[in-house]
């Protein structure tokens, strides 16, 4: 998991799916005064630049969120929107907020952050991006969840977003997700996952809907990003989802299609 690094993939179709869908909920929990926790197992660096040399050599962000904004998928005042808008604003044009920086800018001052990265200089970058706005842990983002759940503030929301690449994380995941709502019953337990042409995810997918029949499953299909890619879509599961989230959704679904 070392290995991988996400300014490579930022922005892409997956980024716009699994954005779209936070930012919304993010915006929708501040809604109400009280206060809430964001948690998030694997953070990456938090910003990143889609005119770098990462961001080129794949072109991913192309399908994504550049098609989103020039098609007007995106409503400015839609949470991702507004988070990019301030992003570039202080980071300039071409600069794209990951999970923590889209957290960073929906959440109040007073709704604590804790993010995990284990990558070293992921973990660095966010450091210096962060501040002291959140809480980053050097660890593993799994045993962070399992630490700080439930947090304080119990409101809240935890992302669960692994690379994927240990092919022993769609076995563990069913079991971790229960743990954590069992710990954390009012939280928002969001799992992003890829959709990939061999359908890893279908029984993982099977045991986590048997166990949480009432959670939202979106899936979105989209072209590889290139020849030979497996990726063909993107998969998210809400545990607890907040009202109005599944009619974001096949907004989205909408749209891409």
């Amino acid at each position: 998991m070392l290995s991988y690094q996400h300014a490579y993939h930022a922005g892409n179709a997956a980024d716009l799916h699994k954005h779209a869908l936070l930012a919304w909920m993010l915006d929708y929990l501040t809604v109400k005064p009280k206060p809430l926790s964001y948690l998030e197992t694997h953070a990456g660096r938090a910003l990143y630049d889609l005119a770098g040399p990462e961001a080129l050599r794949t072109g991913e962000a192309e399908a994504g969120i550049t098609r989103a904004l020039a098609r007007g998928w995106l409503a400015v005042d839609h949470p991702l929107a507004r988070a990019i808008a301030a992003t570039r604003a202080q980071h300039g044009a071409t600069a794209y907020p990951g999970s923590p920086m889209i957290a960073a800018h929906l959440l109040r001052r007073t709704d604590p952050i804790h993010l995990a990265e284990l990558h070293p200089a992921e973990a660095e970058a966010l450091n210096r991006t962060m501040g002291r706005r959140a809480h980053v842990h050097l660890e593993d983002g799994f045993a962070m969840a399992n630490r700080l759940a439930p947090p304080e503030p119990r409101r809240g929301l935890l992302l669960i977003d692994p690379s994927w690449e240990v092919k022993a994380d769609y076995a563990r995941m069913p079991a971790f997700v229960d743990r954590i709502a069992r710990k954390w019953n009012v939280g928002v337990i969001a799992l992003w996952y890829p959709l990939l042409a061999e359908a890893r995810h279908a029984e993982m997918l099977d045991s986590l809907a048997a166990a949480h029949p009432d959670a939202l499953r979106h899936e979105l299909a989209f072209p590889p990003a290139r020849e030979g890619h497996g990726m063909i879509g993107s998969g998210m599961f809400v545990v607890n989802p907040p009202y109005g989230l599944a009619e974001e959704a096949a907004r989205l679904t909408a749209c891409i299609a």
